[in-house]
Parts: structure tokens; sequence; C-alpha cells
């Protein structure tokens, strides 16, 4: 039998032996982390240079999933990930009531879950009233990094789109204004989930931690220490050369079909050696903050790795890292301060259109578009003994996947109305065919996969229709030749958003 074991190993169709995930006594801890606004070739195991040690370890001593997907903005994917249901079947907004049950609730009351989270929620109520045994953090759905409230003594008022509401376990603010000069979310999300472990070592029952990172969604905040790491670089090869590097790394490290091939630049976008030699520097202070961002929240990541080995609990421990859209391209300014530096509360830097193209290479489009640039996201999954090191899947994987997925891991029955599959095939190198189309919808934007088909639209304009399988970053309209198969997707689309789910 191990012989087998061992033969299959070396043809890489399975993972470990011995492997069992539902049927084992002891039902592992589960550490969720999802990242806000970060593109498809960001960290270093889909193709980027920023440094990711963290991330990376994950990946290559886990699974990379080729072909995963969100809701291409941040309060539908919430919704989703949370319920496992179609976002418009229980509802998304910044005050939305779930009409169905979080995945909190469920492992808690169904599965018997220690249920944590730190971070973004983004939905009405609170985590701790929707099934979360302890909660820090933003209800909302961005904030200031350096003071998400009013301003300290001493400090300019802090750079904002509104007042946004924070809570710590049953406790609200509006405004939450921290004391501590050296705040800053990415850092104190972590402070939570690392106090969590601690306190909760000794348990015998299993955890559930839901770490919803801010970073990198705007503002573009990082401290000057970590901006200087990147500064100059983003500068010296501009856009266009990095997204011809990103993917030239991401066909070596194999993250992408071998068939793909790189979109154009966005049309209407300059290229890099249009910009003017005074406006780089400016240009080049934006990627770098972006780039800071990501490394602190990937050192922050390390942090809690090392508290899940310090509490002796890594070993029965299955981590998901993803991110809930693609790269923004929002390209406003709204600082209170003309010229403001990252590192200032006054500044409100986004990222911008030009350098959000480059994130989301190779593919097409960004966050709020069904293209696969606003919904591809990177996700990795991590087990140590159960998850073949190094390993990939082609699995087209989906939010209404994961409380499925996690149902699955703890031993407890799946809901038999949940759209999703369980992953937990997957995770083990086996196939798990989808029950049905994957679909989207938030504001313009419309879309369905079906198999290999894709059909998608923005606004007024006409449906296009891709096969993804011969042409994974959407370059080849063939709506115009296959009208039957624009009309069979169409119907499905249009029935699904009927269906309220009621």
């Amino acid at each position: 039998m191990r012989t087998n074991w061992l033969l299959l190993t070396l043809l890489g169709l399975c993972c470990v032996p011995g492997l069992a995930w539902a049927d084992e006594a002891k039902q592992p801890n589960i550490i969720l982390i999802m990242c806000d606004d970060m593109g498809f070739s960001d960290v270093g195991a889909y193709g980027g240079e920023i440094e990711t040690p963290n991330i990376d370890r994950l990946a290559n001593e886990g699974m990379r999933f080729r072909t995963f997907y969100n809701n291409a903005k941040c309060e539908h994917t919430r919704a989703s990930l949370l319920t496992g249901h179609w976002w418009h079947h229980v509802g998304a907004s910044a005050n939305v009531v779930y009409s169905a049950p979080t995945f909190g609730e469920m492992m808690r009351d169904v599965a018997g879950y220690r249920t944590l989270m730190v971070g973004k929620w983004h939905a009405g109520q609170t985590p701790y009233k929707r099934g979360f045994d302890r909660y820090y953090g933003l209800t909302d759905g961005c904030c200031n990094f350096w003071n998400p409230g009013h301003a300290r003594e001493d400090e300019p008022e802090p750079a904002k789109k509104k007042v946004r509401r924070w809570a710590i376990d049953d406790q609200e603010f509006l405004p939450y204004t921290p004391e501590d000069k050296d705040f800053y979310t990415t850092d104190a999300f972590t402070d939570y989930a690392v106090e969590y472990l601690e306190t909760y070592k000794e348990e015998t029952k299993p955890f559930l931690l839901y770490v919803a990172y801010t970073a990198p969604h705007y503002p573009m905040h990082a401290s000057e220490e970590d901006i200087a790491k990147y500064r100059g670089k983003y500068g010296e090869i501009g856009w266009d050369k990095l997204r011809e590097q990103r993917f030239a790394q991401q066909q070596k490290l194999g993250v992408l079909p071998p068939n793909a091939t790189l979109s154009p630049r966005d049309p209407g976008l300059p290229g890099w050696d249009e910009i003017p030699e005074a406006d780089r520097d400016w240009w080049d202070l934006r990627m770098a903050t972006y780039a800071a961002m990501i490394d602190r929240m990937d050192r922050n990541i390390g942090r809690i790795l090392k508290k899940l080995d310090d509490v002796g609990k890594a070993d029965n421990t299955v981590i998901f890292f993803l991110s809930d859209n693609g790269a923004c391209e929002d390209s406003s300014d709204r600082s209170t301060v003309k010229r403001s530096m990252p590192w200032e509360v006054t500044s409100y830097l986004t990222q911008g259109r030009n350098w959000a193209n480059a994130s989301n290479t190779p593919y097409r489009k960004y966050k709020t578009t069904d293209y696969e640039g606003g919904t591809r996201t990177p996700m990795i999954a991590w087990a140590p003994g159960r998850i073949q090191p190094g390993s990939f899947t082609d699995q087209a994987g989906h939010l209404v996947d994961f409380l499925p997925t996690m149902l699955d891991l703890a031993g407890a029955d799946i809901e038999h109305d949940l759209p999703g599959v369980s992953l937990v095939d997957a995770l083990q190198g086996k196939a798990s065919p989808r029950p049905g189309p994957i679909y989207w919808q938030f504001g313009k934007a419309q879309a369905i996969r079906d198999g290999d088909w894709k059909l998608v639209k923005y606004g007024k304009t006409n449906w296009e229709l891709y096969d993804l399988a011969s042409d994974p970053t959407e370059l080849n309209d063939l709506a115009a030749t296959q009208p039957k198969k624009v009309e069979q997707l169409n119907a499905q689309w249009q029935a699904w958003w009927k269906d309220k789910g009621k």
C-alpha cells in the first residue's frame, strides 16, 4: 500500500499517506486570511516582486489554486464568503443583516468550534452578534490606517471619507480613536489575532480564526521606513515592463494555464514612456506604498504563523489565504493636505488605475467588473502533512465553497441548499466537479461561467463570450460566432438573477 502511495506521489496524483479530514477524531483548526483589493500577481507566489516570504511559504508548503473566484467587490465577497450563498440571496451592503447563518454561527453552533475574528466585517450588526465569540476590528469598509477616528492631541484631523464604525466584542465605537500614536490597522488586527491564539491555547476544542486585513485597500498608508524599501524601483521599471516581468515569472512558477497570454495594457491608459519625467516620482511613490502595505501584511502573517508554532497548534491547522477582489482602478487623491506623504494621517492616496492594471497581470480590468481581473484571486491552502507541498490545482473554486469546505473539514453535515462544493477533494489532488455554473453580478457588471465557457458584460454593452480553456485572459470574443451559446448562458444567468433564494 505504501509503495502504491509513493508511486502516486511521484506522479503528482495524491498528497500524503493516511490523509483523512472529516473522519478524523481530532477536528482541524482553521485560519482564513483575506486581504483587501489586492491583485492576482502581487504576492511572490503568484509572480510578484513584492517581498512576501510568509505567504510564499504557505504556497510552497501547500497548494496554489490557478482558478479561484471572488465577487469583485468588498461587501459582496463577504456576503458569499460568510454565508456560503450567492450574495443576492442573503444581501450585501455596509448595513445588511444576512438572511442566512454565517460560518461563525455554523462552525460554533453545529461543529463546536471556538470562533474568532479580527479585521474588516463590512456588514450590519457585528461579528459578535453573528457567531463569533471574540472580535476586534472595522465593521465598515475602509478607514485611515494611522487613525480611523478623530484627531488626537497635537495631531491634525485624519483624512477620511467618513467616520467608520469599529467594534471590540460586544462594544461598538463611532468614532474609534486609538490612543497609541503608533497605531496601524494591520498591526492592530494581528495583535488581537495573536492574543486570541495565546488566550485559547489550552482549549481542547478546535478554533476558527478569520483574519480580514484591510491592506492594501486605499488609503495608501505605510511607514516611511517600509516605503523606502521599494522607493525608486517602480519608477525605474514602469508599469509596462512590470506587467511583462510579472507575466514571465507567473509562467515560470506555473500559476497560469500554459496557454495564457498577457492581455494588452488597458485601452486609454498611457504607456510609462508617455509619463513626463516630472510626474514619475509621484507615481513611483504610489506603487512603492502599495508594495509596502503588502510587505507589512506579510510580516504580520508571519507573526500569526510563529504564534501558531509557539502554542503547538500548527500541525493540526488548515490555513487559507486569498484576496477579496482584484486591484482597484480608483485613481483619486483625497488627501486633506496637498502632497501629504503616506506616513501622515492627512494623506489619502489610491493605487491608481495604471498600477492596478499591473497588479491584475495577466488579466483584464479591475475590481467592480466581472472580467477575470476583477474576480480572479490568488488562493492558497496550507495544511502540514495533509496537502502535498508545492502542489497546484485547476479546480475552479469560488467563495461559496468555503462554508461547505469548513463543515467538511469539521466532519459536520453540509447544508443541502448551499450552492458551493467542498474543496477537500481538491486539496487531496482529486477532481471535484461543480454542481452548476458560477454567477456574478455587481452594479453594471454581470457574468456566468459554466465549464470553460464564460459570458460577461459591463453596462449597456453586448454580452461577450469567452472559451477560458483556450483563452484564459478573455481576448477573443466568440459571441458573434456562437449565438446559441450566448443565448443559453444568458437564459441561465437571467433565471439565477430572478431567483432570490426565498
